[in-house]
């Protein structure tokens, strides 16, 4: 595990997840990024399950010995990512402040369970999957 890199673990199965995160462009401001399928097995799924943060509810960024979850990881996400673009400074614009990310952070999340729901994709369900 290298402690410069930074991790961000996202559910790759959502179109609006892995949309979102195209759009961004974070790898043009971070060099240093791994980018983590929340459905595969990995080292830091394990540690975000026991931790006890469901990945169904929120993505993960790790900094460092830093883990940010849900509404505090969208919020980090957009301090570090690309200014390049109307997305990205909308996204900057709403998510950089933590008050509006905790407000806003929750209807991405109904929005993206009723898209799983709509799909037909099952839940991660990382919790309910731990031995």
């Amino acid at each position: 595990m290298n402690s410069d890199k930074i991790y961000l673990v996202y559910d790759n199965e959502c179109p609006a997840c892995k949309n979102y995160l195209q759009i961004l462009r974070i790898r043009e401001t971070v060099a240093d990024i791994e980018m983590i399928n929340a459905r595969e097995s990995h080292w830091i799924i394990d540690e975000i399950t026991e931790k006890g943060l469901d990945l169904d509810e929120g993505m993960v960024l790790k900094i460092g010995d830093e883990l940010y979850y849900g509404a505090d990881a969208i919020n980090k996400i957009s301090l570090i990512s690309s200014p390049n673009g109307l997305f990205n400074k909308i996204n900057y614009f709403v998510f950089k402040s933590k008050s509006l990310s905790r407000i806003f952070y929750p209807i991405l999340v109904t929005s993206r369970a009723l898209l799983l729901k709509i799909l037909k994709i099952k839940k991660i369900q990382n919790l309910q999957n731990k031995n």
